[in-house]
């Protein structure tokens, strides 16, 4: 349930449009809905702004479409990372209306609010590789779902840095940018110190064996020269895209001119 949804129930109690027990009713999954695998936090919006998502991996199918279900039922936007084929195929199913990205492995359907989450900020999601694209678009459709507007700026890594500098006016209407990279891990360092807003670093597991899994880039995008870069953990493009849509919205309510 969305805090404007609670509100429309308030205030049909308020105007005598609706009773107690009526209210009530509507109410009654507040906090959470407890189905026996999973408790399903219907109160998460009116707490950070955005109802819980679904982390599908190690998820059944089964227990994914039920919990998507339920969320979307209390007409929240619905978002699940980490969906391989078979739970998309099932979720599209029952909710015909759910877009599946087969890169980002993300489920999404709009809620009803999604439009009033909307910051007048800009994120922008920038790779370094083709390679570090799934983990990019899993940033996009994260800060998407939320309202965000978002932008795309894909493979421009330091072995082109060219590339990267031609984009210079785009980059620079960014309110929060997201920058992905594996192998060393050094673009966000680089976009760090050409910007004057929050970029959040998310390195990848991408590279040859000496990167160990995103080891490498992790630590390199810790030990960044650069100020005003935050890092995420390895992969999560999800944490990135929803700390850069937190940013563009706290902008927003701070006064700065987006």
């Amino acid at each position: 349930m969305t805090p404007e949804q609670v509100r429309q129930v308030l205030e049909a109690v308020r105007k005598n449009q609706l009773d107690v027990d009526g209210a009530m009713d509507r109410l009654k999954k507040l906090p959470f809905e407890d189905l026996g695998f999973a408790h399903v936090d219907h109160h998460r919006a009116m707490r950070q702004g955005f109802p819980e998502v679904i982390f599908c991996q190690g998820k059944t199918t089964e227990h994914v479409v039920e919990i998507a279900r339920r969320i979307s039922e209390a007409g929240s936007a619905l978002l699940a990372t980490r969906a391989n084929r078979e739970q998309a195929d099932a979720v599209r199913s029952a909710l015909p209306e759910a877009d599946y990205n087969a890169l980002a492995r993300t489920l999404s359907i709009r809620g009803d609010d999604t439009e009033n989450l909307a910051a007048a900020g800009e994120v922008l999601v920038i790779s370094a590789g083709t390679s570090d694209m799934p983990v990019a678009e899993e940033a996009f459709v994260t800060a998407d779902a939320m309202g965000s507007r978002v932008n795309r700026l894909y493979d421009v890594g330091v072995a082109g840095i060219h590339r990267l500098f031609a984009h210079r006016e785009q980059i620079d209407r960014a309110t929060a940018i997201v920058v992905v990279a594996g192998m060393e891990g050094a673009l966000p360092s680089v976009v760090g110190g050409l910007v004057d807003v929050p970029v959040i670093a998310v390195p990848t597991s991408v590279g040859y064996g000496a990167s160990f899994g995103g080891l490498a880039a992790l630590l390199g995008t810790l030990n960044s020269c650069a100020p005003g870069v935050a890092v995420v953990n390895i992969d999560n493009g999800f944490g990135a895209g929803f700390f850069a849509s937190l940013v563009t919205r706290t902008q927003d309510r701070s006064g700065r001119a987006a």
